[in-house]
């Protein structure tokens, strides 16, 4: 099967169409056992454009989120909502004086609970906090200083509790660096000089360093004049990592030369007692992103007939002593959406979760995936013909230490059918049968990240 051939998935058909309206449904069905250690929310955010509308790529329309509640063992209620942007009443990124609106947001891409708040976040403009029962409350800018926009894949560190976070743009500055306290106040913002205005989806953080990722996809002004996501593929561009210490700033940073590549996101980092940094992340070589980017409605530059290949896990190997990169994938499976136990986050963790998807694979049937960096076993939970599953949560159990030693919640939706589930598996059985099975009153579209926000 070559990149060509496969069938065009559109962002507004099949499990990426969106849904009319909000709805509210109470005392779900529930199979199984829910934990009754959970009690909370789960959220996931994902585009889903207001009827009638098309914005021309699958990463750019207005952002749903869907919630379930849960409680004493049941599953309360579901609900999902639009968060209410300025872009849902006709308001673009940019002011008439040329400026950039930073309260014009699809908030469409990820959730973040910080400083006792939950923020639906995109990466071209500011937070927008949202009530526990998904009404949107508006924009957060750090007292007014946050003068960029904000990431959509913060890390929370969980030694300290600060966020470490950035923003690009595609006119100067083109990446700065942020640092906020745990109790919502912003520290401090460093200018990062980049080779030219990149997609910069996401970063890494280990111990006590940050590492960019400086790779050829490319903000292309002649797109800029069109309908879509204005990026695009670029051989010419110099592929390159950064590392900085995490207190330090744009002089501080060794960059390093590493193959072409792209990761929209990483799954963790950690630095070992001789200074080697190792970070893991899904990987998309020059086909892998050009066939993905093609299917969410972006500008391909593959030549006609060249055999399709898969975002795979991947790592590379910085060791700051010798000033050398070494780098190679760690798996061949094609996946997205990786994920660890966040109390390791920065440090050597043993477990990496990720998804696989039809989307992804010729393969029927969607998977929850857990990879053992001690063993090198990779262990999978099948779900049935037509079931895809979502990001994998990773919630400790209560009274547990061991990395494992929790829950993995999913929100999977049916390809075809009007019905989609929340799934708690047990990750230290992930090929047994799901913990519980909630079964939500529609069809959920396919969408991006979620967070487990316990009460």
């Amino acid at each position: 099967m070559d990149a060509t051939t496969e069938p065009t998935h559109s962002h507004l058909t099949g499990i990426n169409a969106p849904v009319a309206d909000e709805i509210d449904a109470w005392d779900l069905p529930v199979t199984g056992a829910l934990p009754p250690e959970l009690v909370g929310r789960y959220f996931r955010n994902g585009p889903n454009p207001v009827p009638g509308d098309d914005p021309g790529h699958g990463f750019i329309g207005q952002g749903m989120i869907h919630g379930i509640a849960l409680g004493a063992g049941k599953a309360k209620w579901y609900r999902n909502r639009w968060v209410r942007t300025p872009t849902m009443k006709g308001v673009r990124g940019v002011n008439p004086d040329g400026t950039r609106n930073l309260t014009a947001s699809v908030a469409n891409t990820s959730i973040l609970p910080y400083d006792g708040r939950i923020f639906a976040l995109v990466e071209s403009a500011l937070p927008f906090a949202i009530s526990p029962e998904l009404a949107t409350v508006g924009p957060f800018d750090f007292g007014s200083k946050l003068q960029t926009p904000m990431t959509a894949h913060p890390k929370t560190d969980p030694r300290t509790g600060e966020l470490l976070f950035f923003g690009y743009g595609m006119r100067p500055p083109l990446l700065t660096y942020h640092v906020a306290s745990a109790d919502g106040r912003l520290l401090r913002s460093e200018s990062i000089a980049v080779t030219g205005p990149t997609m910069i989806h996401d970063f890494a953080v280990a111990n006590d360093h940050v590492i960019w990722f400086d790779m050829p996809v490319i903000f292309d002004l002649q797109l800029a004049r069109k309908r879509g996501l204005p990026y695009r593929w670029s051989d010419d561009y110099p592929p390159r990592l950064g590392v900085m210490p995490r207190g330090g700033g744009n002089a501080d940073v060794r960059w390093f030369a590493v193959e072409p590549g792209y990761a929209f996101h990483f799954a963790n980092a950690h630095e070992d007692d001789r200074g080697v940094i190792t970070v893991e992340a899904v990987r998309y070589d020059v086909v892998a992103f050009n066939t993905i980017w093609d299917r969410l409605g972006g500008v391909s530059t593959l030549p006609p007939g060249t055999p399709a290949t898969g975002p795979v896990l991947y790592r590379w190997q910085i060791d700051l002593g010798a000033g050398t990169v070494s780098e190679g994938p760690v798996d061949d499976f094609w996946i997205e959406f990786p994920a660890v136990n966040y109390a390791f986050a920065g440090r050597l963790n043993r477990y990496t979760y990720a998804a696989n998807t039809p989307a992804l694979t010729h393969k029927t049937g969607g998977r929850i995936l857990k990879y053992d960096r001690t063993t090198g076993a990779r262990t999978e939970h099948h779900f049935g013909e037509g079931w895809v599953p979502g990001e994998p949560a990773f919630v400790q159990a209560q009274g547990t230490t061991g990395e494992d030693a929790g829950w993995l919640m999913s929100l999977v939706s049916h390809q075809s059918a009007n019905t989609a589930q929340f799934v708690v598996l047990d990750a230290t059985n992930l090929a047994g049968p799901p913990v519980a099975i909630v079964e939500l009153p529609r069809r959920v579209p396919a969408g991006f990240h979620g967070a487990w926000i316990a009460d």
